[in-house]
């Protein structure tokens, strides 16, 4: 997967869990606290109005200094940092579970619809719910950030090629999980070494889950999922219901091509890859097998038909400016100052990708980013110490004080990463100017499929026109190998994109139990991914835990409806443009009056229910997969010829 761009988080990774759907945390008021009416007092509409307009002030006070934690936390892992982070979380769970308190009196007031939306979106404000008991939230707390700390910090040390001890990052890693040309035993031991670094919280996680789950239920849920699945403006019950509908809807795709990717790499590695069921994860070119694009030259249609190389272009891209750097250097430079000169060029190539991605939205008719996002962002590997280098956007100060995280590497794969990560930061700017609890996505999934869509107008000839291919095929056989790159990302990160969320509702409810986690989290990967483990897994093991979003507490269905959202964003946009032409070849980059009506539905934030803003930009209420068969109705006719006398699916 691009690990940032689902990476990918509507404000602080660590923020994330203390607020849902990108709201920025707050720590304790410095001046009035908002007052809890006293049980005789009769309240009525303007009361309200008051309560609201104090949260309101409290947040925009207090959210740049807890965010600063975050940063800190995130950007500087030290014992320091995260005390300071813990210390943030723990006023913010005290701050909003006062607030909770005294929302409960204004439950039969009559009040504007704005200010009951505010309040009720207040009181589905977390993704971490804490316990009333002092001494709770701060054992959540440091809980919190004690994971999140584990998993930035995480190494997998073994011996070298050299014989000497080595440690390596998760980046370092994945380049070799990623890697087509390294043998499928280093792959595994790879994936077994980042695997085996989510072992120490698996504790941590349950006590988690009973901390988030009494808080949940002093807030009248059940437990934490019910909690989560309550801020869709439906019922729980409907939202799972939705979220069935349309993974049926685009199931059959998915099935037709892991059928025709299971038999391409049993030719390629038969004592590994079985010729029917379940395909080995650590061979599908990612470290949680929830997109497969870094395969794609193992399972291409048609090879050599159409140029799809833009990872070598932007490598060099970032090889020139080493160059430059290079020349610039007076003297002779030693070892040191070819890694700082190597550094440098990495910053000016991570800036160089980040302008790309800047000039689309700016051609739309969007602003150009502040300033103070290029000097505040962190968008290279530092040198000197450890970072989250998980991607992801904030917005530190409800305000404009926008930026972003992520080590960027010269790639293709990175650099949609950016182009989503930005449409973050543009969801923020267009909703700056609304009261603070209104300052998110329509509903979470909303704020993840904004910059998706735009990546959606990536196509071939988009790249050409920027100068990262050469040439553009016209061929049919150039359009499939098109789709099927670009279905290898967006078809087949929807079962993962639903199954996480799966595996955590049924844990906060109790369905899976603690001695269970790792045997549930697997059977969910085999019923829907139809992928299998590298090796045996035991309950000793914490494999959900090595991927960012569980010790990161963000909830994860978002990523599953954005994925279905960008292909419904990307039709009602191009249908606005009057482009005449099949789905897969629109591209909305310079068409201004597309941006106008675009951005009219992000500024709406989450002030009107999420079906108000979606039928403000597609005339429809209702999420639907339908515009994903549309766009790959060429490769799903060309899976169904292909996959003829196979046995297709896998058992579990």
């Amino acid at each position: 997967m691009r690990t940032g761009l689902r990476a990918v988080i509507p404000t602080t990774v660590f923020a994330a869990t203390v607020l849902a759907a990108g709201l920025s945390a707050c720590g304790e008021p410095e001046g009035p606290e908002t007052p809890v009416p006293a049980k005789t007092q009769k309240l009525g509409s303007a009361d309200a109005d008051r309560f609201v307009e104090q949260i309101s002030s409290e947040m925009k006070k207090h959210a740049p200094v807890d965010n600063a934690a975050y940063w800190a936390a995130a950007t500087y892992i030290t014992d320091d940092t995260q005390l300071l982070a813990s210390k943030a979380t723990e006023r913010s769970l005290g701050w909003l579970s006062e607030k909770l308190e005294a929302a409960k009196a204004y439950n039969d007031v009559e009040m504007s619809a704005q200010t009951g939306r505010s309040i009720k979106l207040l009181k589905l404000l977390t993704s971490m719910p804490a316990p009333s008991d002092a001494g709770k939230r701060e054992e959540l707390a440091k809980i919190a950030a004690k994971m999140e700390a584990n998993y930035g910090a995480g190494k997998w040390c073994h011996e070298g090629a050299t014989g000497n001890q080595e440690c390596l990052s998760l980046q370092q890693i994945e380049k070799i999980i990623d890697d087509p040309e390294a043998s499928p035993q280093a792959r595994a031991d790879a994936w077994a070494g980042w695997h085996e670094t989510a072992r120490p919280i698996r504790k941590d996680y349950q006590r988690f889950v009973e901390l988030v789950n009494e808080g949940a239920r002093e807030q009248g849920f059940a437990d934490a999922g019910e909690l989560w699945r309550s801020g869709y403006d439906m019922s729980p019950t409907e939202f799972e219901a939705q979220t069935e509908r349309l993974w049926s809807q685009v199931e059959p795709l998915y099935d037709q091509l892991h059928c025709y990717v299971r038999a391409e790499l049993h030719e390629q590695y038969p004592d590994e890859v079985p010729a029917d069921g379940l395909i080995p994860s650590h061979l599908l070119g990612n470290m949680w097998a929830q997109q497969w694009s870094n395969i794609y030259p193992e399972v291409q249609p048609y090879p050599g038909v159409g140029d799809l190389d833009v990872s070598s272009a932007l490598q060099k891209r970032r090889n020139e400016a080493y160059k430059k750097r290079l020349g610039e250097f007076n003297g002779q430079p030693t070892p040191e100052d070819l890694a700082e000169i190597g550094h440098q060029a990495d910053a000016d190539s991570s800036v160089a990708m980040t302008k790309i991605a800047e000039d689309f939205y700016t051609s739309l008719g969007m602003p150009e980013l502040p300033e103070s996002f290029w000097k505040k962002s962190l968008l290279t590997q530092p040198r000197d110490r450890d970072v989250v280098c998980h991607a992801s956007a904030w917005d530190v100060d409800m305000e404009g004080d926008v930026r972003i995280k992520m080590c960027i590497e010269p790639d293709e794969e990175q650099l949609y990463t950016i182009h989503h990560e930005l449409g973050h930061i543009y969801y923020y700017l267009a909703y700056n100017d609304l009261p603070p609890l209104f300052q998110t996505g329509a509903h979470d999934g909303f704020h993840e499929a904004i910059g998706d869509t735009i990546t959606l107008s990536l196509t071939p000839q988009h790249m050409k026109t920027i100068g990262l291919i050469d040439q553009v095929s016209e061929d049919e056989h150039a359009v499939i190998n098109s789709q099927m790159k670009l279905a290898l990302d967006k078809i087949v990160f929807l079962p993962w994109g639903k199954l996480v969320d799966q595996w955590r509702w049924k844990v906060f409810s109790g369905e899976i139990a603690p001695e269970d986690y790792n045997r549930g989290w697997w059977e969910l990967r085999e019923r829907y991914q139809g992928v299998a483990p590298p090796m045996a897994r035991g309950e000793q093991d914490f494999d959900p835990g090595a991927k960012y979003h569980i010790p990161g507490n963000t909830p994860y269905t978002r990523y599953f409806l954005a994925f279905i959202l960008q292909f419904q964003f990307q039709r009602a946009l191009c249908e606005a443009s009057d482009f005449d032409g099949p789905l897969y070849a629109c591209d909305i980059y310079g068409n201004k009056e597309v941006g106008k009506k675009f951005e009219e539905m992000l500024s709406l934030g989450a002030s009107q229910p999420w079906q108000d803003a979606l039928e403000k930009l597609t005339g429809t209420r209702e999420m639907d997969a339908s515009a994903i068969i549309e766009y790959f109705e060429p490769l799903m006719n060309y899976l169904k010829e292909q996959n003829e006398g196979r046995e297709c699916g896998w058992e579990t």
